[in-house]
C-alpha cells in the first residue's frame, strides 16, 4: 500500500513510536495486509512533513516488533501482527545465551499466515469467554469429544464417546491411569530406556518400575513373557512411536507379538502415543490392535503445542471410565475449558492439520541438518523425531559430554534420567525443536560435531 499515510495526531507518543503503533493498529483493522509495501521512507517523511530519520526510526521499531521486514532494493513490507512479549529472558551461562536442546518439543511456527490463523481461532473462542471461565463437566463436552474422535480417527481409532475422555494433558492422565491400575509396591513394566515422566509418576505412587530389555524393534517379547510369569505386573507402559528418547518405533509385527503376550497374561497396556500423529502414515496403535487391553493416551503437546495441556484418553471399555474419571477428577478437577475449546476449534477449522504439516516439514529439515553435520553413526534418529539419541564414542562419557556442551552454551540431557535399571549407557538426548530456530540448531550441531571428532581434552582446548 504505497499511499499509506498514518494520522500522527492520533497519538501523543514520540512520532517514531506513533508510526510503529499505527502500523500495528492498521494491521489489526485490516487497513494493512500481510505483503503490503509501505511507502518509501523519504516519500512518507515528505508527506507527513517530518524528518526522514523519524520515519526510519519508526520503521526500525516496527521491524523490532515483527510487524514489517525490510528487503534490500525492494522496500519495507508488512509481515504480520506484533510478536508476543517473551515471558522469560533467554538463559545465559558465562554471558553467553544458552541454546536449550534439553526439552523435547515440536518446532515452533514462524509463518505469519499460520500464526494469524492460530490467533483467529483464539479470537473466535474468546467470544464465549465468560462461559469458558465456569466449571465444566469432567471428560469433555460432546463437541470436544466429537473433535477428539475426529482427531483420533487419524490413528485408525473409532471409539465410542463413552470411551473418550478429554484430560488436562498426558502427564495427569498417566498419573490417573497408574493410580487406578496399581498400588504401592506393585510392578509396572516399561522399556529399559523410558520417558522420565513415567519414572517420576511411578516414584510418586510408590510403584516398582521394571525395565525390559530392548533391541532395535523395542522390548523383547520373550523378556516380557518371563517378567509376566515371575513378577505379576499390573501394567506395561510403552511409548511405541518415535520413542522418547531413543526415537525407535515398534514395528507392527512386534506390536502384535507384545499384544499377544499381554492378552495371555491379562496385563493392561498403557500406550503413551505422544508422537503417534507425527509420522504422516503411522503404524496402528496398540489401541487398534488390542483395544480391550489398552489405555491410549493421545497428548496434543507434541503434535500441536505443549501449552494447550490437553490429551485425549481412550479407555479399554466404558466401565473403566468411571474409576478413571474419579481418579483424575480428584487430582485435577477438569481440563481447562479455554484451551480445550481452542484445541476443538483448531481441529474443526483445519488449523491443527496445518500446524502438524509445519511440524513435520520443519522436523525433517532439522533432521537433515543433523545428518549432514554430525559424524556418521554417532546418533540414532528418525526423520520425524524431535530429538537425537547420541551414542558417545570413547573416551567421551555422558557427564563429560553434557558438561562440555553446557560450557559452550548448549543444554543437552544425559542418559541417566531415562534409564530404569542398571548402568546408564554413555549417551545423551539432544532435542531439535522448541523455540530454538533452525540457525541456532545448526550452530549447536556444528559445536557438537567438533566435540565428537575429538577427545574431551582436545575439544575443551578450543573453547
Amino acid at each position: 500500500m504505497p499511499d499509506w499515510t498514518p494520522d500522527l495526531s492520533r497519538s501523543d507518543k514520540p512520532r517514531y513510536l506513533a508510526i510503529a503503533d499505527l502500523i500495528a493498529d492498521d494491521i489489526r483493522a485490516g487497513r494493512l495486509a500481510i505483503g503490503d509495501r509501505l511507502p518509501p521512507q523519504r516519500k512518507l517523511a515528505g508527506r507527513l512533513d517530518i524528518d526522514f530519520t523519524t520515519v526510519a526510526r519508526g520503521y526500525v521499531e516496527a521491524q523490532k516488533r515483527g510487524l514489517v521486514e525490510s528487503r534490500v532494493g525492494q522496500g519495507t513490507f508488512v509481515t504480520g501482527l506484533p510478536r508476543p512479549v517473551l515471558r522469560n529472558a533467554p538463559a545465559r551461562h558465562h554471558g553467553r545465551e544458552i541454546v536449550d536442546l534439553s526439552m523435547n518439543l515440536p518446532p515452533e511456527p514462524d509463518d505469519p499466515v499460520l500464526i494469524g490463523r492460530m490467533q483467529d481461532g483464539l479470537a473466535e473462542v474468546s467470544r464465549d469467554l465468560v462461559a469458558l471461565l465456569r466449571y465444566q463437566g469432567f471428560g469433555g463436552a460432546p463437541a470436544d469429544k466429537d473433535a477428539a474422535s475426529a482427531w483420533l480417527g487419524r490413528r485408525a481409532l473409532v471409539p465410542s464417546q463413552e470411551r473418550i475422555f478429554v484430560t488436562p494433558g498426558a502427564h495427569p492422565a498417566l498419573l490417573g491411569i497408574f493410580t487406578l491400575l496399581a498400588k504401592p509396591s506393585d510392578v509396572v513394566l516399561c522399556e529399559a530406556i523410558t520417558y522420565p515422566g513415567a519414572r517420576s509418576i511411578a516414584a510418586q505412587l510408590g510403584l516398582r518400575l521394571v525395565g525390559l530389555p530392548m533391541d532395535a524393534d523395542g522390548i523383547d517379547p520373550d523378556a516380557f513373557t518371563e517378567a509376566c510369569r515371575t513378577l505379576a505386573p499390573k501394567a506395561l507402559y510403552l511409548n511405541p512411536t518415535l520413542q522418547n528418547p531413543t526415537t525407535l518405533t515398534i514395528p507392527e509385527a512386534r506390536r502384535t507379538a507384545i499384544a499377544s503376550v499381554a492378552r495371555r497374561f491379562h496385563v493392561p497396556i498403557v500406550e503413551d502415543d505422544a508422537y503417534g500423529f507425527i509420522p504422516a502414515h503411522g503404524l496402528p496403535p496398540f489401541a487398534a490392535i488390542a483395544p480391550d487391553l489398552t489405555w491410549h493416551v493421545a497428548g496434543l503437546a507434541k503434535c500441536i503445542g505443549a501449552g494447550l495441556r490437553t490429551a485425549y484418553v481412550v479407555v479399554p471399555e466404558a466401565r473403566a471410565g468411571w474409576p478413571f474419571s474419579a481418579a483424575l477428577r480428584a487430582a485435577s478437577v477438569m481440563a481447562s475449558p479455554l484451551t480445550v475449546a481452542l484445541a476443538t476449534r483448531w481441529i474443526e477449522d483445519g488449523t491443527a492439520d496445518t500446524l502438524l504439516r509445519f511440524i513435520r516439514a520443519e522436523t525433517a529439515a532439522r533432521q537433515k541438518l543433523a545428518a549432514e553435520i554430525l559424524p556418521v553413526g554417532s546418533f540414532r534418529a528418525d526423520p520425524m523425531s524431535f530429538n537425537l539419541w547420541v551414542e558417545l564414542p570413547e573416551p567421551w562419557t555422558r557427564s563429560a559430554f553434557v558438561g562440555h556442551m553446557f560450557s559452550t552454551g548448549i543444554g543437552v540431557v544425559a542418559s541417566d534420567v531415562f534409564t530404569v535399571d542398571g548402568a546408564p549407557p554413555e549417551a545423551a538426548r539432544v532435542c531439535l525443536g522448541g523455540p530454538v530456530n533452525r540457525e541456532k540448531v545448526k550452530s549447536a550441531l556444528e559445536y557438537m560435531a567438533h566435540a565428537l571428532a575429538h577427545s574431551p581434552e582436545a575439544a575443551s582446548a578450543f573453547l
